[in-house]
């Protein structure tokens, strides 16, 4: 069993425990020890149920920032760079959302392979539909899955037939508010999607719903072509930074969260740390579309909150182990080294923190919500032989990370219950 305390890069020591032989203690949902095995036993009332995951590696659930539920069908979409990409393939299949039996069916498939792959929290984009974020939270709900989403948008420089209105994507997201956020595990986050499709108008109204309901959350994009930067600063002429447009409207604050955020500068950085926002550092998708290199020193640096996101479907695969391999390859292109401890702590304890949930996941600490990952890290031939050749735990974590996939985990856990369990036939 292995979980963060901390953040590995802030400090040498004490920053995560690992047991050998560990036991995770639940009740009702929830975390109530964790620790040695050999300690925790003795304690266990009578009538306790032990499930033994004798020679795997239990973690807790994956905290994915930043994805797209209504892409799941458009992943490995071929040959095109941002701008040409929603184009030629994004705003023709979102606008197959508002049918809400399409978009429960997607919604279903796209949860169960979460699960499948460990993640048990994401901040989700849904599409202008009302209809696509309550299929999305229905499904969610079902599953008893803690999940941010909410309804994109979207109000110029797309097709007509995914555009809203500045006064009705208000009245829509504050809908959607009122019905969904804080009901059981779920959260709202209003998402302009980003910049150049929202009018000023749709922006200030945006920051309006922020303000008038305290706890919900803002997610976009930012800074992740060349070529839409220069397409910020010609819509908004006005503006120091393509930050700075959102934030002549309010909108970087505490819970804002911002994928990509390749191509930003010193001030840009500051501010996002002065403000609590935080970056969502989505390796896949950077890589596929040809976007550029996240700066994971530059953001440490300033202090920012990073977190981790796949981006399906631009990103290219909802493991969080193969956004890690990703993820490692990008830093090293970059000049920066991203250690096996830091990438975990990315993937956990990090991305629950940049989501201002680190209260709830993230970790085994007591009163926690029980979402956890059992991995097993003899799934394929090469992988155990690998291991068997691995003497630390960092050299297993990074061994885990780079030839890892989802045939690396054997269950999911959802608040204590098992919410899936790989077939092992599946495995090699």
């Amino acid at each position: 069993m292995f979980h963060f305390l901390a953040d590995p890069a802030e400090r040498a020591e004490g920053t995560y425990e690992y047991f050998d032989d560990g036991l995770l203690v639940l009740a009702d949902g929830v975390v109530a020890a964790a620790g040695d095995a050999r300690a925790l036993l003795p304690s266990l009332p009578t009538a306790a149920t032990i499930v033994d995951y004798t020679g795997k590696l239990i973690v807790p659930g994956f905290v994915d920032t930043h994805v797209h539920y209504a892409q799941t069908d458009i992943i490995a979409a071929y040959g095109e760079q941002l701008l040409e990409w929603l184009e030629r393939y994004t705003f023709s299949t979102e606008r197959r959302f508002g049918d809400p039996a399409y978009a429960r069916e997607v919604a279903e498939f796209f949860l169960a392979e979460l699960l499948r792959n460990g993640t048990t929290t994401a901040l989700v984009f849904a599409t202008v539909h009302p209809e696509s974020v309550s299929a999305f939270f229905t499904a969610a709900q079902a599953r008893g899955l803690r999940m941010i989403a909410g309804k994109v948008m979207m109000d110029r420089n797309c097709p007509e037939f995914v555009r809203d209105t500045a006064h009705g994507s208000y009245e829509d997201s504050q809908a959607l508010i009122d019905k969904w956020h804080g009901q059981d595990r779920l959260l709202y986050a209003v998402t302009p999607r980003f910049a150049p499709t929202s009018t000023e108008r749709q922006l200030e109204l945006a920051g309006r719903l922020l303000d008038e309901h305290p706890g919900v959350y803002l997610q976009s994009h930012l800074a992740e072509n060349r070529g839409e930067v220069a397409w910020v600063a010609e819509l908004y002429p006005w503006s120091r930074s393509y930050l700075d447009v959102y934030d002549h409207f309010g909108l970087v604050r505490e819970r804002a969260v911002y994928a990509h955020c390749i191509h930003l500068d010193t001030p840009d950085r500051a501010r996002m740390a002065e403000t609590g926002a935080a970056m969502s550092f989505c390796p896949t998708s950077n890589l596929f579309l040809g976007s550029g290199l996240f700066d994971t020193d530059a953001a440490r640096a300033h202090g920012i909150r990073v977190g981790l996101g796949t981006d399906v479907g631009a990103g290219t695969s909802f493991s969080m182990l193969r956004t890690l391999d990703e993820a490692y390859k990008v830093a090293q292109m970059g000049g920066h080294r991203l250690s096996p401890l830091s990438a975990f702590y990315l993937a956990t304890l990090g991305s629950a923190r940049s989501l201002y949930l680190d209260d709830r996941i993230g970790n085994f600490a007591p009163g926690k919500e029980a979402d956890f990952v059992v991995l097993d890290l003899a799934a394929t031939p090469l992988l155990e032989r690998r291991m068997a050749h691995a003497g630390s735990l960092s050299e297993r974590l990074f061994a885990l990370m780079i030839l890892g996939d989802d045939r690396c985990v054997l269950a999911t856990h959802i608040m204590g219950k098992l919410a899936y369990a790989r077939d092992v036939r599946d495995t090699r």
